[in-house]
């Protein structure tokens, strides 16, 4: 970065040094000068242009090929898991979950602590993902629901900057049109048995994804999405986890029902790392792996309680590796405060772009490039609801210490797919277990009330309280701070245009169609 800088400065004198020569000469030509020292100084201007090009070459002569691959642009891949915690991963502290390639990847990257969804449901989040704006901005904040007309995404900012930009499995935003990206077909395929009625039953295929970036031309960059399914539900059905060694998180229910449903959920986490190792196998087979870009991330939160549709760490927070070969450095962790709508600028930035203006993104390459140290001192979120699944929305303000979550509708019973749906994953196997447990078990009574009922206010000590327990909204110690973040969401929410009091209005949604796109293609 800093050669290139000085190879900028050098050549600008070069030019302001070739104007002033020919300048002399022209007026020598004209016999505007005839005296012997005017001629001298020509001749003098001319040998310190020439010197000046003579010392570049020996200055950078032996760096001249680093230049020329700084000067390339490099390839960026993003991955995205599925409906996963951080908590969830080895990277993240997990021992009991294999995840091997993450665990590599993780030695090789940047890993970031405090990385945020702007939703914890997917189609908002990846909505927002694509297009560097916060859900009431791109409009479709609700699950399954399309952008604002004129809304650009990642293909719009990177092709003008010559970039090649697709994407290989889950798709899940629209109106399609908004998000024109290059598709690699055949990267979703029914599971076994579901080839009629796939459903939620869908694999990522990484055969294409391999063939395609064997058919990259190596001077072309290129910004590749893979999108994988796992380990959103329906996780698989065997799984090489044993239940009595599995681990129950504090804010769950430990009961047998629970144990198994959580083998399953491990199971689907390890097929989504083996997906990963492919990619990397993939790009160091092509002889990409040095000159590519690898961002790995999940959407939001995975389906049990207090995760996925929640604004708790447990919901809003994204695993984050960022591996950029000889500018990251290895094996390293931040704790700064990004979101992830700040992966569009900072990718426009990295390809050689300016960071757009006109949207919620913040540009975090300065903290890759090791120039700072911190991003954000707050992030926010929003939830708007999923259907008649869930109709609790909830906005959320977060620092590096202190989470602010306001619900619009306190009145109304906290529910989910976890406790209503019976016709698949994430709840219908163990819920039952859990509601019988709570009649006998404080621990069970316990959280099934927090899961049901969310106050008009919550505020959290994180770093105290990382399980967010003790709900510290109504402690008088607490109200100036409690305060402080009332104004600032009640700010942010003014400027995002965020005016709603209560659950989504669905009496304009035709419930035979999805409006926001196609789930896969």
């Amino acid at each position: 970065m800093k050669e290139n800088s000085i190879l900028t400065s050098i050549q600008k004198f070069l030019k302001k040094l070739w104007k002033i020569k020919n300048q002399f000469s022209l007026r020598l030509n004209r016999i505007e000068f005839k005296r012997i020292h005017e001629i001298d100084i020509i001749m003098k201007i001319n040998q310190y242009y020439f010197l000046a090009i003579f010392l570049i070459g020996g200055i950078f002569g032996s760096t001249g090929q680093h230049l020329s691959s700084k000067k390339k642009p490099f390839n960026i891949v993003l991955f995205i898991a599925d409906d996963l915690a951080a908590e969830d991963i080895g990277p993240y502290g997990n021992e009991v979950v294999k995840t091997p390639n993450l665990d590599r990847l993780a030695g090789e990257s940047l890993l970031f602590e405090n990385a945020f969804a702007s939703s914890p449901t997917c189609a908002p989040s990846r909505s927002s993902i694509y297009t560097g704006l916060m859900p009431f901005n791109h409009g479709g904040h609700g699950n399954h629901s399309g952008v604002k007309e004129g809304t650009k995404s990642l293909p719009h900012y990177l092709a003008p900057l010559d970039y090649r930009v697709a994407i290989a499995g889950k798709y899940h935003v629209g109106p399609e049109e908004n998000f024109p990206f290059e598709r690699i077909l055949n990267t979703n395929v029914p599971e076994p048995g579901f080839e009629n009625s796939p459903g939620l039953h869908y694999d990522l295929n990484m055969l294409p994804v391999d063939n395609w970036l064997s058919e990259q031309k190596q001077e072309e960059p290129f910004l590749l999405v893979v999108a994988d399914h796992s380990p959103h539900v329906i996780w698989p059905e065997d799984s090489q986890y044993d239940p009595d060694e599995i681990d129950i998180p504090q804010r769950h229910i430990d009961t047998r029902e629970t144990r198994v449903s959580r083998t399953r959920y491990y199971q689907d986490i390890t097929k989504m790392d083996k997906n990963v190792g492919s990619l990397l196998n993939s790009l160091k087979k092509h002889g990409m792996e040095e000159h590519t870009i690898v961002v790995f991330i999940s959407d939001q939160g995975p389906q049990w309680a207090f995760g996925k549709w929640s604004l708790y760490d447990y919901g809003i927070q994204s695993p984050m590796l960022v591996r950029w070969p000889g500018t990251i450095k290895t094996n390293t962790t931040t704790k700064a405060l990004v979101s992830l709508v700040d992966l569009l600028p900072t990718f426009v930035e990295i390809a050689g772009g300016e960071g757009p203006k006109n949207i919620d993104g913040k540009s975090f390459l300065p903290l890759l490039t090791g120039d700072r140290d911190s991003h954000r001192e707050v992030v926010f979120g929003s939830h708007t609801g999923d259907g008649q699944m869930n109709r609790s929305p909830s906005r959320m303000l977060r620092t590096e210490r202190y989470k602010y979550i306001l619900n619009l509708a306190p009145e109304i019973l906290y529910t989910t797919h976890m406790d209503r749906a019976k016709d698949h994953d994430g709840g219908r196997e163990y819920w039952d277990s859990w509601r019988e447990k709570s009649f006998t078990d404080a621990h069970a009574k316990s959280v099934l009330w927090r899961y049901h009922h969310h106050p008009k206010e919550e505020l959290y000590d994180v770093i105290a309280d990382p399980q967010e327990f003790h709900n510290l909204a109504n402690n008088p110690k607490y109200y100036q701070i409690k305060e402080g973040f009332q104004k600032q969401m009640k700010t942010w929410r003014e400027e995002q245009g965020d005016s709603e009091t209560g659950p989504e209005d669905l009496s304009n949604k035709k419930a035979s169609k999805i409006p926001g796109g196609p789930y896969v293609f």
